[in-house]
């Protein structure tokens, strides 16, 4: 399948927050309460939210959308301050890459992935970082068969719900 990456600006946000909130909710939906699930997506996929990060400038949002221009996937990356962990100016993090449930397994994650890289090429840092749940053996799996190494790990607060992120980096 062929897909096209297109660049979300703050005109695309309403678009973004219904791409946002159906994938991060097909993805983890099964493993989280409901109470923790709606509280994440009502406070970090809400339109005043995503309208502050798609405004900053050190955070850029990309769609892929398939043969029928439909949005099936999206990334998110950060440099510099955005960056939600390591702080340094010669890396880009990938905060977010998600792929709806019915277009995943035909290579559209691997596209997002593989623009990521393109795009931390452009900018010249030295590598790429991003953060997965422990418990997300397909994703795991995933980064490790594109050259991810693990090499840290934080707790990411979930609602009431303590959980640990593997902090994965790509060395370019």
């Amino acid at each position: 399948m062929n897909f096209t990456l297109v660049h979300l600006d703050i005109s695309a946000v309403s678009t973004l927050q219904k791409l946002a909130q159906k994938t991060f909710f097909e993805t983890y939906a099964p493993y989280n309460s409901a109470e923790n699930m709606q509280q994440y997506l009502d406070t970090n996929f809400s339109i005043k939210k995503l309208k502050e990060e798609l405004s900053n400038p050190d955070s850029v949002f990309y769609s892929a959308l398939n043969t029928e221009n439909k949005h099936i996937g999206y990334i998110k990356v950060n440099f510099r301050t955005a960056q939600t962990d390591l702080q340094d100016q010669n890396t880009m993090e990938v905060e977010r890459i998600y792929i709806l449930q019915e277009f995943q397994g035909q290579k559209a994650g691997q596209f997002l992935l593989n623009n990521a890289i393109e795009i931390a090429r452009k900018n010249h840092v030295d590598n790429l970082w991003l953060g997965v749940w422990e418990k997300n053996i397909k994703a795991i799996a995933f980064y490790k068969k594109n050259r991810f190494k693990d090499f840290a790990t934080h707790i990411f607060r979930f609602g009431d719900d303590e959980q640990l992120d593997i902090l994965m980096k790509f060395e370019l």
